[in-house]
């Protein structure tokens, strides 16, 4: 049976789309597969690793006939990117899928589509609300540098996203540092905080546009979906007990000063040059207007920068993890930051200025010893 007959781009498109939490290797052979489902010219093509189901459906079907079947999408992914452009029809015969394009033709290996397992949906969600695609990108943007990656508190391997009221806030920490950031939306909610997985936010960073197009996003007491233009995410999300984010935001530091963003990279940069693999500290002395940067080495070597700011308070010294102050200024895209001061044995605190759109904005790093 013919299923698809179209050109190449329209095929790979939503394969694209579903094939990236598609995992080589896994217990589950299937789980390699996707799925395909097809309802008279609709196709479905649906991926998942048990944690997240991706879902996205084309209108690219040939015939009038049902049929379902799940084929290994690495293949099937690489097969279309190495064709030519122009037509590509697969069909489906013997347990076997079709690939053929021109002169070139491909047979893969098919599993029974009844043997696929779907992530089950909930009857209802709690919380119902939208969100532009470039809010939502946006938002996670912001915060996904602190995150976690492999930390035995698994609940740090992930997002928290705290909706109240008409405020979404995202929040991540790896016990080091600590991003938050907040956006509003039209419609009024009650309280709700989930923990989204790594993974998933991986994901729907590379799904999301930026456009105005909204997002719907449904939570449930253990799992999230988010629908957009054709595609469907689902996700469990992490069970446990956040750290409590206020408490670890500092409020009424009094060392505040803006800095130019670009100046305190590069310098950064050049003194994380004589830092070690190991130990990637940085010292930042504040006096007099001004900000002298540096760092040494077990060979003994010293590097040093100096920046001019408005800072008229009381001497400082103080120590930092040079990764943590450059992963912020490279996602950050606005000209100056704030830049707050406790003592030396408090954390810095990284904002924007307030006249911009992201004064929500909050990065906090701990500070170490030197």
């Amino acid at each position: 049976m013919q299923l698809v007959k179209t050109d190449r781009d329209a095929l790979l498109k939503p394969l694209q789309i579903v094939s990236g939490i598609v995992e080589r290797r896994h217990t589950l052979p299937i789980l390699a597969n996707i799925l395909i489902r097809k309802e008279g010219t609709q196709l479905s093509f649906i991926s998942t690793d048990i944690e997240i189901q991706i879902s996205t459906t084309a209108d690219i079907g040939a015939g009038q006939e049902k049929e379902a079947t799940t084929v290994a999408a690495r293949k099937l992914l690489d097969i279309l990117r190495a064709l030519p452009e122009g037509e590509v029809s697969l069909a489906l015969a013997n347990k076997k899928l079709t690939v053929q394009s021109g002169k070139s033709r491909f047979n893969l290996q098919t599993l029974s589509a009844s043997e696929f397992p779907t992530v089950s949906v909930p009857d209802s969600y709690g919380a119902t609300l939208s969100l532009p695609q470039k809010t939502l990108k946006h938002l996670l943007q912001m915060v996904h540098i602190a995150m976690a990656q492999q930390d035995i508190r698994y609940y740090l391997n992930g997002m928290l996203l705290v909706v109240e009221g008409t405020q979404i806030r995202a929040i991540a920490t790896d016990g080091h540092r600590l991003a938050y950031c907040a956006v509003t939306t039209d419609s009024e909610q009650a309280k709700q905080e989930v923990i989204l997985p790594r993974k998933t936010i991986i994901e729907l960073q590379r799904l999301l546009d930026d456009t105005e197009t909204p997002v719907k996003i449904e939570l449930a007491s253990n799992q999230a979906r988010f629908t957009f233009q054709d595609i469907e995410l689902v996700t469990k999300l992490v069970e446990g007990k956040f750290p409590d984010y206020q408490r670890v935001i500092p409020s009424g530091y009094q060392k505040n000063f803006l800095i130019n963003r670009e100046a305190l990279l590069r310098s950064l940069q050049r003194v994380a040059i004589l830092t070690s693999e190991k130990f990637k500290g940085v010292r930042c002395q504040l006096s007099d207007n001004t900000m002298r940067l540096s760092s040494t080495n077990a060979d003994q070597e010293e590097a040093q920068e100096e920046l001019e700011i408005a800072y008229a308070h009381e001497a400082l010294d103080i120590g930092f993890n040079v990764s943590y102050l450059q992963d912020v200024l490279n996602n950050l895209k606005n000209e100056n930051v704030q830049l707050s001061y406790g003592d030396a044995n408090s954390s810095a605190l990284i904002s924007l200025p307030a006249e911009g759109e992201d004064s929500s904005f909050k990065y906090v790093v701990m500070p170490m010893r030197i």
